[in-house]
């Protein structure tokens, strides 16, 4: 299987049973992550090494403005899209078979997880799994230790609270927070600050 057509089914067929082609693509992508996190985590790089080394994992070209403080751990990274002025801090979890988009000026804070995997209920079955996307919109601030579900949208705007565990969609310019993360405000946006 070629990784576009990895890809492809990714994006169309959320269903993966054990022992499939797909399923051996998923082993096959984790060896190669664990080269490449491997390299990046366990010495200094230069911040052009890191969008270079990051590049080569998610295969795409990163924006000169993206920013990442390593240890950073993936079991796949070709599934992962990054818009510009996007930061990445220390020790994030990123599962991302099913997709992560993270568009432009996201901030992402320590130890962040996000999951695209939810595996079979049936025991008799869970080998098997089911991928669904997560996509993060403009300017969301994730804060630190939170875990993000499988098929969740964080729409522009949006505070994530440390520590939260979000289950549902989030909103436009709101804050939400707990496990599971509910509502706590509303963001008022009056106009732009300058520099």
């Amino acid at each position: 299987m070629k990784l576009k057509d990895f890809l492809d089914y990714m994006a169309t067929k959320p269903k993966i049973n054990g022992n499939s082609e797909v399923y051996n693509m998923f082993h096959k992508l984790a060896q190669d992550a664990l080269k490449i996190t491997t390299e990046l985590n366990n010495k200094y790089h230069s911040e052009k090494e890191i969008i270079d080394i990051f590049s080569k994992l998610t295969g795409k070209q990163m924006h000169s403005s993206f920013k990442l403080f390593p240890p950073f751990y993936t079991e796949c990274g070709k599934n992962i899209t990054i818009g510009k002025n996007v930061f990445i801090n220390a020790c994030c979890k990123f599962q991302d078979q099913g997709g992560i988009s993270i568009d432009d000026g996201c901030l992402i804070g320590h130890n962040v997880t996000i999951a695209t995997i939810n595996h079979d209920f049936n025991p008799k079955n869970r080998i098997a799994m089911e991928v669904k996307p997560v996509k993060i919109g403009k300017n969301v601030w994730i804060g630190s230790n939170s875990t993000i579900l499988p098929g969740i949208t964080i729409e522009d705007g949006a505070i994530i609270g440390a520590g939260s565990v979000v289950t549902k969609d989030v909103a436009k310019n709101t804050i939400v927070a707990g496990n599971p993360a509910k509502i706590k405000k509303v963001i008022e946006i009056t106009e732009d600050i300058k520099a």
